[in-house]
């Protein structure tokens, strides 16, 4: 066994898909010492995952790489319609335009092209290690690190020696057969939700406009949706119906009869990748045991209706990424990471119930049923508002949010803050691309901040917060000229003067004058956890210009 535990790394990731790629490159960006290990020798080369949304876009762009995926992605310029079977709209859900993160609404792309992207960029991170053809066998949790056991692998066989790799924390982003997972002592929450559905993935010969460029076919004879694969690819999906085999649909024939009605053919098409998938319906309780801790399928699996699995792994990477960080640089006690759970298995749980209120109005197989269902909702007006189930706004659940003096918390505490275009020094950008990420404060103009001390300033330059002062019309050399309908008018609206974003774009609170900011202030020290022994930080001004 060759032995490289002399060398304790910051973090371990077991998997290197989009959400260990992700993970890998914020913590490398962040200066921390990364190690990935990935069974496979190299990444898979097929299709799988296919959409994510505005605010996916919005981690991208933190992750530095947001106009390569550009160049990769397809942005959806129309509308998601459903229709049934007489070619009727049951709902249509606008999806043209740019959404509340400043990035188009949805975007569809093919997954190896996303995650060439991501590896090229994780391989410019100095910090960051990748080991492919590594299978992790073992793992031993320590006081102060885990030891992780590797064998060389070809994906399917073990073909090389053993070896050690030491981390301070581990993440198991390793899928729904998680290892590390296996490690842990977690309950799962399964929902019962099954259905099978064979996934065709195609590349048109001809260059052809579709209209919409997304739909779904209700139809109970074969429920089956037709979307974007990412530019110059195609994808349908098709419902397993109760009679039939699952390996005979799984065959290439199979495909290409399904594929014959919508005129593809092997003349004028080719097919990439075929595969029959079950879709399920559930999340781990725990997704942190000390130095464990899971992200991605490894934590939660959904129904790919609302195209929210690859997401939901993304955003779990975007949480983590920014506690881990505080936590290793010694900001935070370690007792943050225990936020992580708290939050995203509330949040995903509303990604789960949404996709699987979608799937029950899609994967209707009954004639008289998928009748009232289609009168239902052409009565609606196609009106996503009437004619789909109603399901819970995605918030965080408790964990780093302002509380309120009764102990609860205002409405859009925990909620997703949009992102606009402003002006500082000259340039004009979306936020984050001035700011460089991190924590945000946003004011009204520079008054409210004379309420903090240098106690106050010290904290948050600590913390890599940006305070940026916001200003209408004309703003003074140091702040930040706010787009019209942007930011101050978001504040305005709701009465508040100030309000904190964090790394991964959620409102921890929002204050509605000077005093409420120095106590906001002092909520967000308190909730980072800071250790017992660190003693208060020397004075020096918050950061106000992007690092």
């Amino acid at each position: 066994m060759s032995n490289d535990s002399a060398r304790t790394h910051d973090v371990a990731i077991v998997g290197f898909g989009p959400v260990g790629q992700t993970l890998a490159l914020l913590l490398g960006r962040a200066g921390h010492d990364v190690i990935a290990l990935e069974r496979w020798p190299d990444p898979y080369p097929l299709p799988r995952a296919a959409h994510f949304d505005h605010e996916i876009g919005r981690i991208f762009q933190s992750a530095g790489v947001g106009d390569a995926v550009r160049a990769v992605t397809d942005p959806v310029p129309d509308h998601y319609e459903w229709r049934n079977a007489a070619g009727q709209p049951l709902v249509r859900i606008d999806w043209a335009g740019l959404g509340p993160s400043g990035w188009p609404i949805a975007n569809f792309f093919s997954q190896p092209e996303v995650e060439d992207v991501l590896i090229a960029a994780v391989g410019r991170q100095p910090g960051v290690t990748v080991r492919r053809g590594r299978e992790v066998t073992d793992l031993r949790v320590e006081a102060d690190r885990v030891r992780l056991t590797t064998v060389g692998t070809d994906g399917e066989r073990p073909t090389g020696e053993t070896d050690e790799v030491t981390a301070r924390y581990v993440v198991g982003a390793d899928g729904a057969n998680s290892f590390v997972r296996s490690r842990m002592d977690t309950p799962v929450t399964d929902l019962g939700f099954f259905y099978d559905w064979l996934i065709v993935d195609t590349r048109p010969h001809e260059r052809t406009e579709w209209s919409p460029m997304n739909w779904q076919l209700c139809d109970p004879k074969r429920p089956t949706t037709l979307v974007s694969g990412g530019p110059g690819r195609r994808r349908w999906e098709f419902m397993r119906l109760p009679h039939e085999d699952v390996e005979e649909l799984a065959t290439p024939e199979a495909a290409w009869r399904l594929l014959e009605p919508w005129g593809r053919t092997p003349e004028n098409t080719t097919i990439e990748r075929h595969a029959v998938y079950t879709f399920q319906a559930r999340w781990v309780e725990r997704w942190r045991e000390g130095r464990l801790l899971l992200a991605g399928d490894a934590a939660h699996l959904m129904p790919p209706f609302a195209g929210q699995g690859m997401c939901s792994g993304l955003r779990d990477a975007a949480n983590l990424a920014w506690k881990l960080d505080l936590v290793l640089e010694g900001r935070a006690d370690d007792a943050l990471l225990d936020t992580y759970t708290s939050e995203r298995r509330d949040h995903v749980q509303h990604a789960i119930g949404m996709s699987m209120a979608l799937g029950q109005v899609i994967c209707v197989l009954d004639e008289e049923e998928a009748a009232a269902r289609d009168a239902r909702m052409i009565a609606a007006g196609a009106d996503p508002r009437h004619a789909l189930p109603p399901t819970p706004p995605p918030v965080l659940g408790d964990g780093v949010l302002q509380r309120a003096p009764d102990g609860g918390r205002a409405p859009e505490v925990g909620h997703l803050t949009p992102q606009f275009e402003v002006t500082h020094r000259g340039r004009t950008a979306l936020l984050d691309d001035l700011t460089g990420g991190g924590f945000t404060l946003l004011t009204d103009g520079a008054a409210p901040l004379d309420a903090l001390d240098a106690a106050d300033r010290a904290f948050l330059a600590a913390i890599g917060a940006t305070v940026v002062p916001l200003y209408a019309g004309e703003a003074p050399p140091d702040g930040y000229l706010d787009a019209p309908d942007g930011y101050l008018s978001h504040l305005r609206a709701h009465g508040h003067v100030a309000a904190v974003v964090r790394p991964d774009f959620y409102l921890f609170g929002a204050a509605a004058d000077a005093a409420e900011l120095r106590t906001l202030v002092g909520q967000l020290r308190a909730s980072l956890r800071p250790p017992a022994d660190d003693p208060a930080p020397a004075a020096e001004p918050a950061a106000t210009a992007a690092p």
